[in-house]
């Protein structure tokens, strides 16, 4: 059986018997030309089919609409955030109002009610029909929520406190004698 597998591997020539007494004589073939898993190499190449209306077409609606687009997702990717955080605060304030603290609703009446009253009082200027309303609504909101009124305040006392010193040193700056003779000095040596 040794032999019969050695026999199977060499490459042999065969001849067969034909009719015709012209014989040619065929040059034996190598292992490599008879091999069951190779693919003859073929040479291929791709051509590009020519690009037809309806392509051409579709490409100059492309670039014609290619500026747009960029702008859609750059107002997109600006705008989604937002609208999540909104989405975010409505759905929190549901959750808050299906399940109110006690006596929200009647505070919140009172609260809008002296907002209503404060628009009656403010006939005349539009600065006192924006001053009155806020002012009485933030009484009466005062009032109903001390301690958050408390915290409130304290926060912005200090920003007010701040922002009132720093325009007091501006004006002490402008209105001091010092200050006039340093400028009349400078203008009259130039």
């Amino acid at each position: 059986s040794l032999k019969m597998c050695s026999m199977a591997i060499l490459p042999v020539t065969v001849f067969a018997a034909t009719n015709d007494r012209h014989t040619t004589t065929v040059p034996p073939l190598k292992q490599d030309d008879l091999s069951l898993y190779s693919v003859p190499q073929q040479k291929l190449r791709y051509e590009e089919p020519e690009a037809g209306q309806l392509e051409e077409s579709v490409a100059t609606l492309r670039k014609l609409v290619e500026p747009y687009a960029a702008w859609w997702q750059d107002t997109y990717s600006r705008v989604k955030p937002k609208i999540q955080g909104v989405v975010q605060l409505s759905s929190d304030t549901y959750a808050f109002l299906k399940n109110p603290p006690k006596d929200l609703y009647p505070r919140v009446g009172i609260i809008g009610f002296t907002g209503i009253l404060g628009l009656f009082l403010a006939r005349g200027s539009r600065i006192k029909r924006i001053v009155y309303p806020a002012g009485l609504m933030a009484l009466s909101a005062s009032l109903y929520f001390p301690e958050k009124t408390a915290a409130l305040v304290k926060s912005t006392g200090e920003s007010v406190y701040d922002c009132a010193v720093q325009s007091y040193s501006v004006v002490e700056k402008m209105l001091s004698p010092e200050s006039k003779t340093k400028n009349n000095d400078s203008e009259t040596k130039r």
